[in-house]
């Protein structure tokens, strides 16, 4: 028996050189371990998804991949078309859109992405794929601040250290060393003094020497070694005074004291914030809305009301008997009262 050769109903148009390009790091990205390139691919498709898959896997890497964009150069079909034919090659395996936290500390960013498959995969292959991007992104911080050290690096650093520094001693003076300590200490006084010497230029009943604040200082040093701000602090010191302060320093030394925050462990501020990152370091997108999700939580591409609006809406535009009997009942009742006497 001769095996059918599918082919394409409409010519797949080709992409053209100026097609816009997304910003670096969003776009369409290529799955890996996909088969060659054939006549047949995308045969098992419907004719509209087999031509906008087509287009899509002829297009490169970072190429952009919104609807509207899609829909520009596919002039048979409009954005409502092109979004329903991406809903369908995602549950038929071929894409997944997602949406990854690139960088580091305050300098993070969402960007959106859409991995495309040539060979149809499983719900099984997608969580998995995706698993291994979110574990190499979050590894690869870790990673990114060893390469400086590279054993070249130090070879070269070991000679040069012991040499340049007894060539800097030797020359300096003996009776010089001493008077610099005095004014470092004195022109970067610590942030806890400084915090308490600008009491009394914020509220002249608090007003202290430097005798004061020097006697205080490591009080206050306390509160910001438990992670409190300096205007914390000196929120604390002046929020509610009395109407006369005589003795500034007994009144400042009690509220240190007696006000001091509770020390907040660091190991709770660490741990979750490495088993956190994980999770939050790339989400599906539902194809169809667009709600995010871990990979588990949106099979075949889409969120589950998505997904079970695809797979049940079929069925529920065909009214079923119970209904079409109540129509004919409500029907009959309408002629037994327009029925002329």
């Amino acid at each position: 028996m001769a095996t059918p050769h599918f082919s394409s109903a409409l010519p797949v148009p080709a992409v053209s050189p100026a097609y816009p390009m997304a910003k670096p790091g969003y776009g369409k990205r290529t799955a890996p371990d996909q088969q060659p390139r054939t006549r047949d691919d995308f045969a098992l498709l419907p004719t509209r998804e087999r031509y906008v898959a087509g287009f899509v896997d002829h297009l490169p890497d970072g190429a952009e991949m919104s609807v509207k964009q899609l829909a520009k150069q596919l002039p048979l079909y409009g954005q409502q078309a092109v979004s329903t034919s991406l809903k369908a090659l995602s549950v038929a395996g071929h894409l997944r859109r997602v949406r990854c936290c690139v960088g580091a500390g305050d300098e993070t960013r969402w960007v959106f992405r859409t991995f495309w498959s040539r060979t149809a995969r499983d719900n099984e292959w997608w969580n998995t794929y995706l698993a291994t991007k979110n574990a190499t992104r979050t590894a690869a911080p870790t990673t990114t601040p060893e390469a400086p050290a590279s054993p070249d690096l130090a070879a070269l650093a070991e000679p040069s250290a012991p040499t340049a520094v007894p060539h800097q001693r030797t020359p300096a003076p003996d009776a010089e060393p001493a008077p610099p300590t005095q004014p470092t200490r004195e022109a970067t006084p610590s942030p806890a003094y400084l915090t308490l010497a600008r009491l009394g230029r914020n509220d002249h009943r608090l007003a202290l020497s430097a005798d004061d604040c020097t006697t205080l200082e490591p009080l206050a040093t306390q509160w910001l070694d438990r992670g409190v701000t300096t205007d914390y602090l000196t929120n604390a010191l002046t929020a509610g005074l009395p109407t006369q302060v005589d003795s500034p320093i007994g009144l400042i030394r009690r509220r240190l004291i007696d006000k001091l925050p509770p020390q907040l462990p660091t190991t709770t501020a660490s741990t979750p914030a490495d088993t956190l990152t994980p999770t939050r370091r790339l989400l599906v997108e539902c194809t169809d809305c667009g709600r995010p999700g871990p990979p588990e939580a949106l099979p075949d591409g889409l969120c589950r009301p998505c997904h079970q609006t695809h797979t049940t809406g079929s069925n529920t535009t065909s009214p079923d008997a119970t209904q079409i009997a109540a129509v004919k009942t409500h029907m009959a009742n309408l002629r037994t009262l327009l029925k002329p006497v």
